[in-house]
């Protein structure tokens, strides 16, 4: 978390904030691991920078400037891009979160989990990235300069086919699972929606992947992109941290057939999900459904 939905849901609400406007100022951190370019940096090269674009390449965040810089935001396991106005209990503390009721909570206010901030001219609000754990990162790329971060990312996830994902399989012993886990083979997918599309093309996730037929590639493509689609549609899941950029949750947690579900009935057959750890990570599926 968060994965592709959740980023592509973030763009497109975060882009009208953001693109078209002027960077007025910006406040960072102190240097963490979320720097690959030092907060000092940042402070030299972005103000007086309008924003051009706002993009999404897999699960990262790519905002181009009108010098032909690039400032990328991957928001890792807990990262939060949102709104100066935004309000959820999700940006707030533990016990600020038992203590006050929906109502009583009032605009978020920076923290020193609150890595950067951008102070955009004009009368419209700031953008905060806020990341807890520190696994989201900042990067600032310079006109024409590239990064390794982003050079071995696969295909979107939204673009993959099963011609494609069935080449990808051949000769791998690795468990499928890893495989729809692994960037460089397909940029976007995470834990959540790789569970997700298993399901739905009956396919067990420990499954080795040069076991799978073409049949069940091109069901899994089928699977990914719908998954994925319906998530944006629904604004992502707000399992923990995950929060769109004003405020509100997202709502397809309510629509998960297994991840999570670990002893619930299956939604088609009855039967007890399953939990078990696939490339160190826990996988969900039907023991009836999947094969």
């Amino acid at each position: 978390m968060p994965e592709l939905p959740e980023v592509e849901v973030t763009r497109r609400l975060i882009a009208p904030l953001l693109v078209g406007r002027r960077i007025a100022a910006i406040t960072t951190t102190r240097p963490s691991y979320v720097f690959v370019t030092s907060p000092a940096r940042l402070r030299s090269a972005l103000p007086g920078r309008s924003i051009r674009a706002l993009e999404r390449l897999g699960k990262y965040l790519l905002l181009r400037l009108d010098d032909a810089s690039t400032l990328v935001i991957h928001l890792g396991m807990t990262g939060q891009l949102f709104s100066s106005r935004a309000r959820s209990p999700r940006l707030l503390s533990a016990t600020a979160r038992s203590s006050l009721a929906p109502e009583e909570q009032a605009a978020f206010e920076p923290d020193g989990h609150t890595h950067l901030i951008l102070r955009m001219e004009g009368s419209g609000p700031d953008v905060y990235f806020r990341d807890v754990r520190k696994f989201g990162k900042l990067l600032w790329l310079a006109p024409g300069k590239g990064h390794p971060r982003l050079d071995r990312l696969g295909a979107d996830a939204l673009k993959i086919e099963g011609a494609g994902l069935h080449a990808a399989t051949r000769k791998r012993r690795v468990p499928i699972k890893a495989l729809l886990l692994d960037q460089a083979v397909m940029a976007g997918v995470g834990n959540i929606y790789a569970d997700e599309a298993l399901f739905i093309a009956g396919v067990r996730p420990g499954r080795r992947a040069a076991r799978v037929t073409r049949r069940e590639a091109d069901a899994l493509a089928q699977g990914i992109v719908r998954v994925l689609e319906r998530s944006i549609e629904t604004g992502g899941s707000s399992i923990s941290d995950y929060v769109t950029p004003d405020g509100s949750d997202g709502g397809y947690q309510d629509e998960r057939r297994v991840y999570g579900r670990t002893g619930e009935p299956c939604l088609e057959c009855g039967a007890a999900i399953a939990r078990r750890v696939v490339a160190q990570r826990s996988a969900h599926y039907c023991p009836v459904c999947q094969s």
